[in-house]
């Protein structure tokens, strides 16, 4: 996928969970600074490793020579949360007079970037966030945004598949839509005919899909997710109880709470940030009322007696059977 326009920063920071994002991330980031010059004048590589005690005194040198043959040097730091607090001081300091022609990258990974670094790229440049959004529709919009650029052209129903098929399992997308164009040539039109073949296992999918679908009373798309979670998210069913438990746990605490606006029902439960998660519980509680707030609790609890030998039922039966009974709660 090619790499957007952007004004230059003197300082990046690149972070994210999923190694591959974060492979595609820095490659568009280094792609979009460079802005055509050739990558082998202009970009100098190091890896932050343990028991090097010269590898800021490296950094910083790169950082403070002029570029050669190119308008622009890229000095790109791997494993920057292997940084030390002293380490990330001295390089904090670089950016607070940095040189003109440079262009520091730091890619985070090998522990937790010191905070005082962080600050300085965030004040001086930018910090770039590889990671996949958490929420639906913010998903739904990096997955768009992201076949903008794709070197194919995915038609609705193929994106929408797409995008279904790869759940959380974002980190294959780049290569996915460089083997449809090597099979099918660059800009090509692609439907889903055209897509299926390429597809290949289905990608696990986030927690929130499973507790979603039961609110939606979903039989169909709860136990598709289900099985996604227990075997391409490789998730053992008391994890995924587990979510389940804090999912009607939230509803047990506001049921009869008085909360009458999203912002109350937050700050009952704890949540900071986003009120969306509480407005979902508020919503779901007052649907399912006291009574069937309940009667999930009691589902769940007879689940995890289950799950722990209470029948002579395998794990995934448990689950289903489970899910299935807190579909039809919430039908009814």
């Amino acid at each position: 996928m090619g790499a957007p326009a952007r004004s230059v920063e003197c300082g990046y920071l690149v972070r994210g969970d999923d190694p591959a994002l974060l492979a595609d991330a820095l490659r568009n980031l280094v792609a979009a600074v460079l802005a055509g010059e050739d990558p082998a004048l202009a970009v100098e590589e190091f890896v932050i490793e343990a028991g090097d005690d010269q590898r800021v005194a490296a950094v910083l040198d790169a950082c403070l020579t002029p570029p050669f043959l190119s308008a622009r040097r890229v000095v790109v730091v791997r494993n920057a949360g292997a940084l030390v607090a002293e380490e990330g001081a001295r390089l904090a300091g670089y950016l607070e007079h940095p040189l003109d022609s440079t262009v520091l990258v730091l890619v985070a990974g090998g522990g937790t970037v010191p905070a005082k670094l962080v600050a300085a790229v965030k004040k001086a440049g930018e910090v770039v966030d590889a990671g996949l959004p958490r929420q639906g529709r913010q998903r739904t919009g990096w997955l768009v945004e992201r076949l903008k650029d794709a070197p194919v052209d995915l038609d609705a129903a193929a994106a929408t598949l797409l995008g279904q098929h790869l759940g959380e399992d974002m980190g294959r997308l780049s290569g996915l839509l460089e083997t449809l164009a090597g099979a099918y040539g660059p800009g090509a039109r692609i439907g889903t005919a055209e897509l299926e073949p390429f597809l290949g296992e289905a990608g696990g999918v986030a927690p929130w899909d499973l507790t979603d679908a039961l609110d939606r009373g979903d039989y169909e798309g709860a136990l598709t997710t289900l099985r996604r979670l227990l075997h391409a998210g490789d998730r053992h069913p008391l994890v995924v109880m587990a979510t389940l438990h804090r999912h009607y746990a939230a509803m047990l605490r506001l049921d009869g709470a008085g909360a009458r606006t999203d912002g109350e029902a937050a700050a009952l439960l704890g949540i900071k940030g986003s009120p969306y998660p509480a407005k979902k519980a508020l919503v779901q509680s007052r649907r399912l009322g006291s009574v069937g707030v309940r009667r999930a609790i009691r589902l769940l609890a007879e689940a995890d007696l289950d799950l722990r030998g209470a029948k002579a039922w395998p794990e995934e039966l448990v689950m289903e059977v489970l899910v299935a009974r807190l579909c039809q709660l919430a039908r009814g």
